[in-house]
């Protein structure tokens, strides 16, 4: 049968179901996973007096009815395509009384709430979240695993809230009020609207755990030797490893040189007398995972000259070669990929090496293929499949278990190949995270590079790293981790999974020229399309939902603010909120409509609210184990009968910190905890802090005792 013919039947059938029967229970639809590509095609629409239900890829994503519609509401469809992206808008628009529409949308196990447009003069902020969103800044659901977005336009009013997951959906009441209603489909949204053609996320999945570690390279540069990794894991085993660092990286400088063929790698120079296996198995001991930077140049000249088949030719069938590239690897060609490179992983992963720093990517594209082009131009080649085909087999050996960083730059073709991505340049960059904030844990892990515990820079950069849920590197010489400059790398580890909260880049600057790289022929510097190193954005937030509370944190690295609206955050602006700095320890006070966040203190060069709905009784207001304040540690609180209960993981030797609000009309009777020791119980105004520790790496439970009750309390 033609599928245009079986599709337009399919609606016509639909369609007669809900003109013979009438539903007043909206229930969510089960999307099930598709096995092939989504099409770029508009969306089926199907409304009928007040009911409303939009089909794509044959299943309904949206089923909702409008409460109040009337005979002179006017209804609009158009249907835009402009480079293959498909805008499809739906608009209704009422005469009279403002419309009210109410639905559930419904996606893939992979969709969230989000924003999908920027709002005019609104406050600049990079926005995440671990769990979904309930912000009331959403306008709209990007379902990942499809690649689509189903938005609403400005100004009326729009609610969306998650409603439940199941094994492959979730899925979204949305509630809508004002006079001029209108809907935004858009099919393959990052494939098409947003240019990433090799963006297939149905072939994927994004890395979801924690990745955290230490880097060798700003520690030590080419100078590292074997001695150099062993005491970094000894020391690092005793600081980081307990509060959540993971690898252990060492990076240029073990390698022979020049280096190029898979034993010039395999087999380290003099300063790795014990070998790469050896030390991969002594960082494993100390419980990390082992991490190797490569690179994908060849700089042995004698062979290349003697091989040629292996490499690309120039226009005088001499191997070409480019800066830093080396001598081109031809990643066409299978005795390339199964002599050079699959081997050099092939041993790496067989000697325990779990992640990969695999360097000079944009060297390979530039000063390699890109700057040839007319070699692979004259066999029918298409140059960027065969530079897919290179990283491919590196992807092959290694595995989907190992981490897989492509270094460095921006490198769209690269979409579901690696895990992570260093979008700038050597050091640690601001810029990136609101230029491609979008981008993070969608396509890829945003890498901002390694972290330097400066004294200025120390406890932003660990701080806005981990609000963003981006990859987080430190690279000091591990002595510095022994000194108090550890505790914002301690508090900010490990790394949550965040979903991004806006489907828009902050500062587009960048990613709205990524389509260069397929014309860019040198790698000598950042291009117009890498991420920044400077601050783009002074605001980040990341909103905490479990299933025992929601909260947000709110960083802020500078910036000039006498005061921030709740509402610009996300919040209601007509409830009440607690606002916690979690760096001072701080509470600033229980506010309405917005709150003044003062002057950074000098020592920390930034701030980090933790802001609370408050509640009429004894409530948590922050831990310090985690800028999350609560949001990884905790795995259970209850108010219950006066009692104030929870369960938290803790670290040996760790003072762990619970602050809460204690309002008038309640009085603290006692504390209980099982397993940890109460060193200390104070109360500062309004806020009570409670000082735990325990000798071992444990969880426990506490639970506090007021006396008082609801009606007793009175309004402090």
């Amino acid at each position: 049968m033609d599928k245009k013919f079986f599709k337009t039947f399919a609606s016509l059938v639909l369609t007669l179901f809900l003109i013979l029967f009438s539903y007043d229970k909206i229930t969510a639809q089960q999307i099930l996973p598709t096995t092939h590509p989504p099409e770029n095609e508009p969306a089926t629409i199907l409304h009928k007096g007040e009911s409303l239900q939009i089909e794509y890829q044959n299943q309904t994503i949206l089923k909702g009815k409008f409460k109040n519609k009337n005979a002179k509401t006017i209804f609009n469809e158009i249907v835009e395509i402009e480079d293959g992206a498909i805008q499809q808008v739906f608009k209704w628009t009422s005469r009279e009384s403002p419309l009210l529409f109410s639905g559930i949308i419904t996606a893939s196990k992979e969709s969230f709430p989000c924003e999908a447009d920027r709002k005019h003069d609104a406050l600049q902020i990079v926005r995440h979240s671990v769990g979904l969103s309930h912000s009331l800044l959403n306008r709209a659901v990007y379902d990942r695993y499809n690649d689509w977005a189903l938005s609403i336009d400005n100004p009326v009013q729009v609610r969306i809230r998650p409603l439940a997951s199941s094994e492959n959906n979730n899925s979204y009441k949305i509630e809508i009020s004002g006079r001029e209603i209108i809907f935004r489909f858009r099919p393959l949204y990052y494939q098409k609207h947003r240019g990433l053609k090799f963006f297939k996320p149905w072939t994927y999945r994004v890395w979801k755990k924690s990745v955290a570690g230490w880097c060798s390279w700003f520690a030590y540069f080419q100078n590292i030797t074997e001695e150099n990794i062993k005491t970094a894991a000894d020391i690092l085993a005793e600081t980081l490893l307990p509060y959540g660092l993971e690898y252990l990286q060492i990076d240029d400088g073990y390698q022979q040189s020049p280096a190029g063929l898979p034993d010039t790698w395999l087999t380290p120079n003099d300063k790795f007398p014990s070998g790469l296996e050896e030390l991969s198995t002594y960082i494993s001991t100390k419980g990390f995972k082992p991490g190797i930077w490569t690179y994908t140049s060849f700089h042995q000249r004698d062979f290349a000259e003697k091989n040629q088949q292996y490499f690309v030719l120039d226009e005088n069938g001499n191997v070409a070669y480019g800066n830093w590239v080396g001598y081109v690897l031809d990643g066409s060609k299978s005795e390339t990929i199964n002599n050079i490179i699959q081997p050099i992983y092939r041993g790496f992963k067989k000697t325990g090496w779990q992640y990969f720093k695999v360097d000079a990517l944009r060297h390979l594209r530039y000063e390699g293929y890109n700057s040839y082009s007319n070699y692979f131009k004259k066999q029918g080649i298409d140059r960027t499949a065969v530079y897919q085909k290179f990283v491919k087999s590196i992807r092959d050996q290694i595995g989907r278990g190992n981490f897989m960083l492509g270094c460095w730059g921006i490198r769209p073709e690269l979409a579901g190949i690696i895990d992570g991505c260093r979008i700038g340049t050597d050091g640690f960059g601001y810029g990136g995270l609101a230029q491609y904030n979008s981008y993070n844990n969608v396509v890829w892990r945003n890498d901002p590079d390694h972290i330097e515990l400066s004294e200025e820079e120390a406890y932003r950069s660990c701080m806005v790293t981990s609000l963003t849920g981006s990859l987080f590197m430190l690279t000091d010489k591990p002595e510095r981790y022994q000194t108090p400059i550890a505790e914002p790398a301690k508090r900010s580890l490990p790394i949550l999974f965040t979903l991004p909260g806006q489907i828009y880049d902050v500062d587009p600057s960048r990613s709205s020229l990524i389509h260069l790289v397929d014309s860019e022929i040198s790698g000598s510097g950042p291009r117009l399309f890498d991420a920044d190193q400077k601050s783009r954005c002074s605001l980040y937030l990341l909103e905490i939902n479990k299933p025992f509370g929601n909260w947000i944190l709110l960083g802020r690295t500078g910036g000039n603010f006498q005061s921030i609206k709740f509402s610009e955050l996300g919040l209601s602006g007509s409830d009440e909120y607690f606002v916690f700095e979690f760096w001072t320890k701080r509470l600033i006070g229980s506010f309405c409509e917005q709150f003044c966040p003062g002057e950074i203190n000098p020592k920390y060069n930034c701030q980090l609210f933790c802001i609370r709905e408050r509640l009429p009784h004894p409530q948590l207001i922050a831990t310090n184990r985690h800028i999350s304040c609560g949001g990884f540690e905790i795995q259970q609180i209850e108010w219950k009968d006066n009692k104030l209960s929870g369960k938290s993981e803790l670290v040996a030797n760790d003072t762990y910190i619970i602050y809460l609000t204690e309002p008038v009309g309640f009085q603290f009777k006692n504390i209980f905890c099982e397993n940890a020791k109460i060193i200390q119980n104070k109360k500062i105004g309004l806020l009570r802090s409670i000082h735990l520790k325990t000798n071992k790496n444990q969880t426990i439970k506490w639970h506090l005792e007021f006396e008082g009750r609801m009606s007793d309390r009175q309004h402090d």
